[in-house]
């Protein structure tokens, strides 16, 4: 769990600090950009004296400061309309249209957008010209460079969520890589660990055979042994692809209801919902198994020791599909898509592997699913585990 919530912290630090440098990148852009547009608002108010002082120019006027300041401009895109809305002159601006005619409705609609928009400085022509409504509109547009810084923070805003979801899937990756390697080492160690006195219990069991053949007990205890034995075969198989042969489900549900009947109280009732003719898939029997009993167990630990576990078995299509239901207290719906996380426990006890062992061998070995198909508080849990059927 102390992972788990690390990983969830540093996920949560790495979504903040994200929106922290969107909004810090939109803040900064739009200072940028109002300074700007503030300044080029200034330029064609300039451009537009300039523009005015060469209308009204005669023999006298020295032209050659209103050209430069003319000529000067090679950002701003301008559209100069007369007091009757028509396009006098442009420049810096792309034209769009197949021919002039429709190349200055383009330009004419654009300069009315920008006249609509304020984008525009008007100025009057000659003494009393504004009294008698002699003027021209410059109508302007945001430079290239300015629609870059507009579009600027949105970029990095992309760039910084992409970072963010490559970082936190190197931490998914990296923590799943570290779960793989403690479930490896703990699987190998404990079957390692366990064959030796296994093999002990083996030898004395079968001397206490030939030493009292016809004690009762006997039998109890080799199964005990076998089973254990078993364990330890489960424990090595895990690490490493197991071999999958055609495998009877009917057989496995079997084994698991014996199994289980013998383990648990009387107050638990064990059903079983199988089908007529035989449903084969491609698994190995001992992990299945081992799949089978921990759904069971915790069903028996949600009923607390009392209740019934139904087993059911039907083929769908190329399908096997295999429901444990229980009568159970039921999972809360905040908690139904982390019961396969490692860690994650709803008992005092227990650590939370259970599940996710499930998950790995049914998911990462068999090449199928498993999933809360439902749950209802105070009424019981159904898990789903889908498998394709063996055809051949």
């Amino acid at each position: 769990m102390q992972w788990t919530d690390r990983i969830r912290q540093v996920k949560i630090v790495l979504v903040v600090a994200a929106v922290f440098i969107a909004v810090a990148s939109l803040f900064i852009s739009n200072y940028l950009v109002r300074d700007l547009s503030a300044e080029e608002r200034t330029k064609m108010e300039v451009w537009a004296e300039a523009m005015r002082s060469f209308n009204m120019a005669d023999e006298n006027t020295d032209l050659n400061l209103v050209l430069k300041v003319m000529d000067e401009n090679h950002t701003i895109p301008v559209i100069v309309l007369d007091s009757a809305g028509q396009v006098t002159t442009f420049r810096n601006l792309k034209i769009k249209g197949d021919s002039e005619a429709d190349s200055m409705a383009y330009v004419t609609a654009k300069g009315h957008r920008q006249q609509a928009e304020g984008m525009y400085v008007r100025i009057y022509l000659g003494d009393g010209a504004e009294q008698e409504g002699d003027y021209i509109d410059v109508c302007y547009d945001d430079s290239v460079m300015i629609k870059r810084l507009q579009a600027w923070p949105f970029v990095q805003l992309g760039v910084v969520m992409v970072f963010v979801v490559v970082a936190i899937f190197a931490l998914l990756t990296s923590k799943r890589a570290e779960q793989n390697k403690v479930w490896v080492g703990l699987s190998k160690e404990t079957a390692h660990q366990l064959g030796t006195p296994i093999s002990s219990l083996m030898a004395w069991t079968e001397i206490l055979k030939e030493t009292y053949p016809d004690d009762d007990l006997l039998p109890e205890m080799d199964k005990d042994v076998q089973r254990l034995q078993l364990i330890a075969d489960r424990f090595s198989k895990i690490g490493s692809m197991p071999e999958l042969t055609g495998t009877s489900l009917n057989t496995v549900m079997d084994h698991v209801a014996d199994y289980m009947r013998r383990r648990t109280s009387a107050k638990v009732n064990m059903i079983k919902q199988l089908p007529t003719d035989d449903v084969i898939v491609k698994a190995n029997a001992a992990l299945f198994e081992w799949v089978i009993e921990n759904l069971c167990k915790n069903a028996v630990d949600a009923m607390e020791g009392a209740g019934t576990i139904t087993l059911h078995v039907e083929k769908s299509g190329n399908k096997a599909l295999i429901d444990v239901t229980d009568t159970g207290k039921g999972i809360r719906k905040k908690d139904q898509r982390n019961v396969f996380t490692p860690g994650f426990t709803t008992k005092k006890r227990g650590w939370g592997l259970g599940l996710s062992l499930a998950k790995r061998i049914v998911e990462e070995y068999h090449r199928g699913r498993i999933y809360v198909k439902n749950s209802e508080l105070g009424k019981g849990t159904t898990f789903r585990i889908e498998l394709r059927c063996d055809e051949e």
